[in-house]
């Protein structure tokens, strides 16, 4: 240990400095007293927990030296073993390595720094101490010397160990996982703060002009937390955390999330924050609302609730696991729930809701050659690296994995008579998993679900699996629901609706083009051979532009053969297309029925 200011502090130091705010450089000086004697390694994750795709931080880094505590002029030969790793020389002193990185990314996942606000995930910024992960560690934040950061505070959810009122000095965290656990915010903030159950809960906001609204804010989400808690301890109503922070960016364009145990970052819309004086748009504000409840339901599910491929986490390589169906699917479908139960929604809203995502997913081809199974498998790959092939390919196993899990709370009543539901589940998983920490093996759920409602379910649920996990079937919602409560019918669709769905193409434009993104299995546009990157000029002589488009397909009719004139590489071609009625997705609608 060493004294700093009467301050013991572990072996592992990192001092983290946002050292160049408009070249958007952090400069990390990492101190390792005891290195191994051999050559010790130095790693840098590839990956961040909660976002699965290798994005290779290490490339980032723009400068690394080291040098030997006592004497900082003679630096230290590092040899670079990997694009992720170097090692050290034999040494038997403490060790200082010092690494320039720049950060420039506004998502929830790395780090970002300029003039207005400094945020990091140590995933970004902390190289690893091979052998030694386990140990505690120390973050040291140093705040920017410029006048214009005079009023930046710190906001984490890391323990403090030794601070100014601003929040800038020493952290600490149990080891290397702990300390990768906690993204740090750092500028100015607007601070909402309430009690779920006891439980201190704060809201950092950042970006917004205008005052916050922060007495509905706090409203909404005491009464979302305080649900979520209730959930899975109804009797104690205890939460699995001492204290929880919302780390929120909010932007001109942006939407996003990432779960942390005691935290979460998040990226939103300015337009979906309330705030003084200000219009609001109800929709938008209540997406805000379900993200929030996203990721805090993932403080149980995911970051205590893990698959046993997790643990450890391997941030060198890829993690595979069949279960994100479970772990995100499920957590999706209680993001909106909690709304409703929370009284944040009615049960109106929280139908449309259901029915909106439901027809999403059949609108989509890839529903048809990806189960669940393997659609939270190939995550890494497919998932997190869409293509214009992606929707012919790919089911998301956030939106099935919701159906799903609706799917089978509707089972579950229906077996009971609605004396046990998916609640009891969640509940009987969080005592196995969530409490003990111990991992969920792939066909862990088996075992609970038969627990919990005995042997005479098994037929069910074998079916279950084999056509809606490990096959490609249609959850069929519409024979599940109850008519006493919801009314199921097939949604009466427009004209310019048909027609679209009927089309399948999807589009953007570019240049005042009318440019083509997506060609989905089955549709017209296959059909005449159009692909993604073309620009299509006009349909039967009318030029297309987005803003002619509805008015165009307005024009149309079923069984009309149409002449497409379209570019590609800069060729002019023409085909013919015919729309059919086959080509339109069944599509449904929900009402309660009162």
């Amino acid at each position: 240990m060493n004294d700093h200011n009467n301050l013991e502090l572990p072996v592992i130091q990192y001092t983290v400095w946002p050292a160049d705010l408009h070249g958007h450089r952090f400069q990390v000086k990492l101190r390792i007293q005891n290195p191994h004697p051999t050559g010790q390694i130095l790693k840098m994750p590839a990956w961040i927990p909660g976002s699965y795709l290798i994005r290779d931080f290490s490339k980032n880094i723009e400068s690394i030296l080291a040098y030997t505590e006592s004497n900082q002029n003679q630096k230290l030969d590092l040899e670079r073993i990997d694009n992720d790793q170097w090692r050290l020389p034999m040494i038997a002193e403490p060790v200082i390595v010092l690494t320039t990185i720049y950060a420039f990314d506004s998502s929830v996942r790395t780090a970002y720094l300029d003039s207005e606000r400094a945020f990091f995930n140590a995933s970004s910024l902390c190289l690893a101490v091979k052998g030694q992960e386990y140990l505690p560690c120390a973050l040291a934040l140093v705040s920017p010397e410029t006048a214009s950061t005079d009023y930046w505070r710190v906001e984490t959810s890391l323990r403090n160990a030794k601070t100014d009122a601003r929040g800038f000095g020493y952290y600490l965290a149990k080891n290397y996982d702990d300390l990768l656990d906690h993204p740090v915010a750092m500028g100015e903030f607007q601070m909402i703060q309430w009690e779920s159950n006891g439980v201190p809960h704060k809201m950092a906001i950042q970006g917004c002009i205008h005052e916050l609204d922060a007495m509905r804010l706090a409203s909404d989400l005491k009464a979302i937390c305080s649900s979520t808690i209730d959930l899975f301890d109804p009797k104690i109503k205890q939460a699995p955390f001492k204290s929880y922070l919302f780390l929120v960016n909010a932007v001109l364009a942006g939407y996003g999330g990432l779960e942390h145990r005691n935290s979460t970052a998040l990226l939103c819309r300015r337009d979906q924050i309330p705030q003084k004086d200000t219009p609001l748009d109800e929709a938008s504000y209540r997406e805000f609302l379900g993200l929030c409840s996203h990721e805090y339901f993932h403080a149980w599910l995911v970051k205590r609730i893990q698959p046993k491929a997790f643990q450890p986490y391997q941030l060198d390589r890829r993690n595979f696991t069949r279960l994100l169906w479970l772990f995100e699917g499920f957590t999706s479908y209680y993001d909106d729930l909690q709304l409703l139960r929370s009284k944040r929604i009615d049960l109106k809203t929280y139908l449309q809701l259901v029915a909106d995502n439901w027809n999403s997913i059949l609108r989509g081809p890839g529903r048809n050659h990806q189960s669940l199974a393997d659609s939270s498998f190939d995550a890494w790959t497919k998932y997190y690296q869409a293509d214009e092939n992606t929707p012919n390919a790919v089911v998301s196993y956030y939106g099935k994995g919701t159906l799903l899990a609706l799917g089978l709370d509707l089972k579950i009543r229906q077996f009971t008579n609605n004396d046990k539901s998916l609640d009891d589940l969640m509940r009987l998983i969080w005592q196995k998993h969530g409490v003990t920490l111990a991992g969920m093996e792939e066909n862990g759920l088996d075992a609970l679900i038969l627990s919990l409602l005995g042997a005479g379910f098994t037929k069910t649920w074998n079916a279950f699996k084999s056509l809606y996990i490990f096959g490609v079937e249609d959850i069929p919602l519409q024979k599940w629901f109850d008519p006493q409560f919801i009314n199921v019918e097939q949604k009466i669709q427009s004209k310019i609706e048909r027609i679209k769905l009927q089309f399948g193409m999807r589009h953007t434009e570019v240049n005042g083009w009318f440019k083509v993104t997506h060609v989905l299995n089955g549709g017209a546009a296959q059909e005449a051979g159009l692909a993604a990157g073309d620009l299509l000029a006009s349909i039967n002589g009318e030029r297309i532009t987005s803003a002619r488009w509805d008015k165009v397909l307005g024009g149309l009719t079923e069984g009309q053969a149409l002449n497409l004139c379209f570019y590609r590489d800069d060729l002019e071609h023409e085909r013919i297309a015919i729309l059919k009625p086959s080509q339109t997705p069944i599509q449904y609608q929900l009402t309660p029925n009162h």
